[in-house]
C-alpha cells in the first residue's frame, strides 16, 4: 500500500513516516497543501493522511480539489481541531475518517486498516487462495498452516495479487504500490520480485501467470 502524508510539523511528519514504514507500506511525505496537490498529479496513492492546518493551502481545500479532480484515494483527516463542525466539514468534503491529535500510533494504523477494509468490502484481514493464507495485518503468509517467509516488498506484491481474485494486476499498479520517492523501483524490478515469489510458491498449488500487455495474476494451479 502506498501512503501520502501531508503534515507541516516536521517531527510529527517523520514520526508518522516511521510508523507507516514499519507496517511495510511505501510512504511519501509533503509539508504543505500545494505540494500535496502536485504529488497526486504524478503519483497514485491508496490513502492520504491529511492535516487540516497547512501552510499555503488548508487541508479542506486540498481535499475538495482532490475530489473535484476525480481522485478516489482514501483520506484520513488528521488534525488538532476537535469541533463537531470541523469533523462534519471534513467528512462531507470527501474524507473517509477523522483522527484528532494527540493520538497513539496503534490507533492510526487501526483506522487506516479499517478504511481499507471498508473501501475494499473485505472485512476479513485474511486473504485465501487454495491452501495459501495471507494475513494483511501481520503481513504473514501460510501454506497449510506452515509459514512462508516473505520480505516486505514480496508481501506487498502478494497482497495485490491475492486481493485481485485471480484477475490480472497491471504492472503499473504494482510499480506504484511498491514505490516511494526514497526508492527507485522500476518495471524491471517487478519482474525480479515476481521471480522470487514464483520460487517461494512453487509446488504450493498456485501459479503466477503473465498476462501479456497487462501484468500478472495469481491463480490456483492443477
Amino acid at each position: 500500500m502506498r501512503v501520502l502524508i501531508v503534515e507541516d510539523d516536521s517531527a510529527l511528519r517523520l514520526g508518522l513516516k516511521r510508523t507507516l514504514l514499519a507496517e511495510g507500506w511505501q510512504v511519501d511525505t509533503v509539508e504543505n497543501g500545494d505540494l500535496a496537490l502536485s504529488a497526486t498529479l504524478t503519483e497514485s496513492y491508496d490513502i492520504a493522511v491529511l492535516d487540516l492546518s497547512l501552510p499555503k493551502m488548508d487541508g479542506i481545500s486540498v481535499l475538495k480539489q482532490w475530489r473535484s479532480k476525480g481522485l478516489k484515494h482514501a483520506v484520513l483527516i488528521l488534525t488538532a481541531r476537535d469541533e463537531l463542525q470541523d469533523r462534519i466539514l471534513g467528512l462531507n468534503s470527501g474524507g473517509d475518517d477523522y483522527l484528532t491529535k494527540p493520538f497513539e500510533p496503534p490507533e492510526l494504523i487501526a483506522r487506516i486498516r479499517a478504511i481499507v477494509r471498508r473501501r475494499t468490502g473485505n472485512m476479513n484481514p485474511i486473504l485465501r487462495l487454495g491452501e495459501l493464507a495471507f494475513n494483511t495485518e501481520s503481513r504473514e503468509l501460510f501454506h497449510n498452516e506452515q509459514r512462508i517467509l516473505v520480505t516486505p516488498r514480496e508481501a506487498t506484491l502478494l497482497e495485490l495479487l491475492m486481493g485481485a481474485c485471480g484477475q490480472a494486476v497491471p504492472k503499473g499498479r504494482i510499480v506504484s504500490a511498491m514505490s516511494s520517492w526514497d526508492t527507485n523501483f522500476t518495471a524491471n524490478a517487478v519482474e525480479i520480485y515476481i521471480l522470487k515469489l514464483r520460487r517461494k510458491l512453487a509446488n504450493k498449488g498456485v501459479a503466477i501467470t503473465t498476462v501479456r500487455g497487462t501484468g500478472y495474476a495469481l491463480e490456483e494451479s492443477s
